[in-house]
């Protein structure tokens, strides 16, 4: 479903991404993990159209990517930041948030479409009305999650999704994600400085450092420590000294 080849991003003379490819396939889950300033958030953001100025190969579903894409790559490719409460508007209801990509894409049956929206992130009709300060932050994070699947795309790009939730929340969103996959065959790209909530989604996992692509491994290697590059040994040590002794999520 997707395939990156010699991704470069530059800013000024700054080579933030230094040729790194990757594929993965329909269905599946792919993390990028790394420090912050690796360079993995700069790879979802060209990848998902917010960063035109790139070079190398993208593809998804065998369609070559432009560096300006058209709505049909943004009705088939969305997006889940890692902020919930600075990706919603604080203005605007959850009502509101869910239509505007119905009303984008043309598509019909809204008030169909959000209350099944709502119950497949689990959350009651009653926070159809409610606005983002009105929600708890994992809350919050369920209708940015309901709000990229109103298009019905084919591939989520989720940025940090759980980074500003509870360990306990993480767990339950993570484990949605992992329900939504599996119901609608969904493809994932995540980006996480985690590399235990990054193997608890994804079976396939790249490491960054420094813009490069250092060691792509299976989450069972680095859950068995069958890592080869120095790096990933690193975080992985530092992952388990400070995992949480009664957390939900672990390697």
């Amino acid at each position: 479903m997707i395939d990156v080849v010699d991704l470069r991003v530059r800013f000024g003379r700054v080579e933030a991404v230094r040729g790194i490819s990757f594929a993965v396939a329909r269905g599946a889950s792919f993390g990028i993990v790394g420090e912050s300033g690796s360079g993995k958030s700069t790879v979802l953001r060209a990848l998902s159209g917010l960063n035109d100025d790139w070079t190398g190969r993208m593809a998804i579903d065998g369609q070559a990517l432009a560096p300006r894409r058209g709505r049909d790559f943004f009705r088939r490719v969305q997006m889940v930041f890692q902020d919930p409460y600075g990706s919603l508007h604080p203005r605007q209801t959850v009502d509101r948030a869910l239509s505007e990509p119905l009303i984008v894409h043309g598509m019909g049956d809204a008030e169909g479409r959000i209350l099944r929206g709502l119950a497949e992130v689990a959350l009651p009709p009653e926070a159809r009305f409610r606005y983002p300060h009105q929600l708890s932050g994992g809350q919050r994070q369920r209708v940015a999650i309901a709000r990229a699947l109103m298009s019905e795309p084919d591939v989520l790009l989720l940025d940090e999704p759980t980074s500003a939730l509870d360990v306990s929340v993480q767990a339950e969103v993570l484990n949605l994600l992992a329900d939504l996959q599996e119901r609608r065959g969904l493809t994932y790209v995540l980006v996480s400085h985690n590399l235990a909530v990054v193997a608890h989604l994804c079976g396939q996992i790249g490491v960054m450092q420094g813009g490069e692509l250092v060691e792509t491994l299976s989450a069972e290697a680095l859950r068995a420590g069958r890592t080869s590059h120095p790096h990933t040994t690193e975080l992985r040590r530092l992952s388990t000294e400070l995992e949480e002794p009664e957390g939900p999520i672990t390697l």
